[in-house]
C-alpha cells in the first residue's frame, strides 16, 4: 500500500485556472462573454424603450415569465437535442435568434411601429434562444477541455456570464447615449458574431470525446421524467438538482426585480451611482468570486460543500434582507455573489461529470430545468408575497424556508455519501 506522502505526491495537482490553459477554452470564454453581455446590453435598451412606449407593467411581468419559462418547459427536450445533434450547430441556431431578435428591436423602434405583439413574440423568441444555447454549451466545453478540467471549465464558463452581466449594463447605456437606441441594438447583434463564426472553424461537436458518443435515443417529450426514473438512483445528481431547483424556486434572482424598493428603504432615492452598485454588486461578486477560486484551487466540488456553500447563501440572504445599512447591503450582496457562484458551479460539474455518457444533455437540461426554470416562481415567492408583507419580510423567509430545506437534503444525501468521490 502507499503511504500517504506517496499518494499525495501521485495526486495530479491542482492548477490555477486550468481550463484556460486550453486555448479553445480561453476563445470560447471571451465569446461567451461577449454573448452574455450582448443578451444584458439588449435586456437594458430594449426594455427601456419598451417601458418609455407603453408604460405597462403587464408587458414587463411578461419579459421576466418568458425569459425563464421556457427553460422549465424546453430545458430537457433540448438538452435531448444535444445529446444527438452536433452541439457547434445547436449554439448557432441560439446565436442566430439572438442576432435576428436584437436586429428587429433595431427596425421596430427605428421606425417606430412597435406593437404589444411583435414584443411578445420578440421576448418570447429571446427566451427560447437562452434555453436552446444552454446544454450544447455545456456538453460543448466539457469536449474541450475533458473531465480533468471540466469543473474549473464550468466554474470559467459561470465567471464569463457573470462577466457578461456585470459590464452589459454599462455598455447598453453607452451605446444609448453614443449611437441612440435603435443603432446601438443593431450595433448589438454584431457582438454575437464572434463566437458564432469561431464555432465553424473548430471540430468540437460535444461529442468528441468516446464517452460523450451522440445518442441515437429518439427525442421527446417524456425525457424529464424518463431521465428522473433513470437516475433515482443516483443519490449526488438527485441531491444537486433538487439544491438548484429550491433555490431557484424560494430565492432566484427575484430580490434583483426587488432592488428599487431596497435601495429605497437603504436611503438611495434616485438612479445614481450608489443604485447601480446595488444592482452590479451580486455579479461582481460571482465575478471576482470566480477568479479567486480558480486561482487558489479552492473549494473543488464536493456535495457537501456545494450544500454548505448553500447553506452560507441563504444566511448571507437573509442578513441582506434585514439589513437597513448601505454599506452592510453591499457587502452582503458581494459575498452572497461569491457563494452563490460557488456551490451552483459545483453543483453542474457533479452533475455533468456523473452523468451516463448517452444521457449526459438530458441531465444537464434536467439541472438547467430545475435551477433556471423555477425561477419563474421566485416571483411568486418574493415578488407577490413581498405586496403582502414587505420585500424584505418575504425575502427573508424564502431564504430562511430555502435554509430549512437545504438542511433536508443534507440529511437525504448523508446516508448514500459512500456511492461517489463528489461527496
Amino acid at each position: 500500500m502507499k503511504s500517504a506522502v506517496e499518494r499525495e505526491d501521485s495526486a495530479p495537482k491542482k492548477v490555477a485556472f486550468a481550463a484556460l490553459h486550453h486555448k479553445d477554452f480561453r476563445v470560447y470564454f471571451i465569446g461567451t462573454m461577449l454573448a452574455m453581455m450582448a443578451d444584458n446590453i439588449e435586456h437594458v435598451i430594449s426594455y427601456w424603450l419598451l417601458y418609455q412606449k407603453f408604460h405597462s407593467p403587464t408587458l414587463a411581468g411578461f419579459a421576466v415569465l418568458v425569459h425563464w419559462t421556457p427553460f422549465l418547459l424546453f430545458s430537457v427536450y433540448f438538452g435531448a437535442m444535444a445529446d444527438r445533434y452536433d452541439c457547434r450547430k445547436v449554439i448557432q441556431l441560439a446565436q442566430l435568434m439572438y442576432m435576428g431578435v436584437s436586429a428587429a428591436w433595431a427596425f421596430l423602434f427605428w421606425t417606430d411601429t412597435i406593437e404589444v405583439w411583435h414584443a411578445c413574440v420578440l421576448l418570447t423568441i429571446h427566451g427560447m434562444a437562452g434555453v436552446l444555447w444552454g446544454p450544447g454549451s455545456q456538453l460543448l466545453i466539457h469536449d474541450i477541455v475533458g473531465t480533468e478540467h471540466l469543473q474549473s471549465a464550468v466554474r470559467l464558463n459561470a465567471t464569463s456570464r457573470q462577466m457578461g452581466v456585470l459590464f452589459g449594463p454599462a455598455v447598453g447605456g453607452g451605446l444609448m447615449l453614443l449611437l441612440g437606441p435603435p443603432a446601438g441594438l443593431f450595433v448589438n447583434a454584431l457582438i454575437y458574431l464572434p463566437l458564432t463564426i469561431w464555432l465553424l472553424t473548430v471540430s468540437y461537436t460535444g461529442h468528441s470525446r468516446e464517452a460523450a458518443a451522440p445518442s441515437r435515443r429518439r427525442v421527446g417529450w417524456r425525457d424529464a421524467l424518463d431521465t428522473l426514473r433513470e437516475l433515482s438512483g443516483n443519490r449526488p445528481i438527485i441531491t444537486m438538482v433538487a439544491l438548484g431547483g429550491c433555490a431557484s424556486f424560494f430565492v432566484g434572482s427575484a430580490f434583483q426585480a426587488q432592488m428599487p424598493e431596497f435601495a429605497h428603504d437603504l436611503g438611495t432615492e434616485q438612479a445614481d451611482f450608489a443604485y447601480s452598485a446595488l444592482l452590479a454588486a451580486n455579479a461582481a461578486g460571482a465575478v471576482l468570486g470566480g477568479f479567486l477560486l480558480e486561482g487558489k484551487g479552492w473549494l473543488q466540488p464536493r456535495v457537501k460543500t456545494a450544500i454548505v456553500c448553500a447553506i452560507l447563501w441563504c444566511l448571507v440572504i437573509t442578513a441582506f434582507a434585514l439589513s437597513y445599512n448601505y454599506n452592510l447591503s453591499l457587502m452582503l450582496l458581494f459575498v452572497a455573489g461569491i457563494l452563490n457562484l460557488a456551490f451552483y458551479s459545483m453543483a453542474q460539474t457533479i452533475v455533468q461529470l456523473l452523468a451516463p455518457g448517452h444521457l449526459r444533455g438530458r441531465v444537464i437540461g434536467l439541472f438547467s430545468m430545475a435551477s433556471m426554470g423555477l425561477r419563474a416562481f421566485s416571483g411568486v415567492t418574493v415578488g407577490v408575497v413581498g405586496g403582502l408583507i414587505g420585500v424584505h419580510w418575504s425575502l427573508a423567509l424564502s431564504a430562511m424556508a430555502l435554509l430549512a430545506v437545504t438542511l433536508g437534503l443534507f440529511a437525504f444525501f448523508m446516508p448514500g455519501q459512500h456511492q461517489s468521490e463528489f461527496s
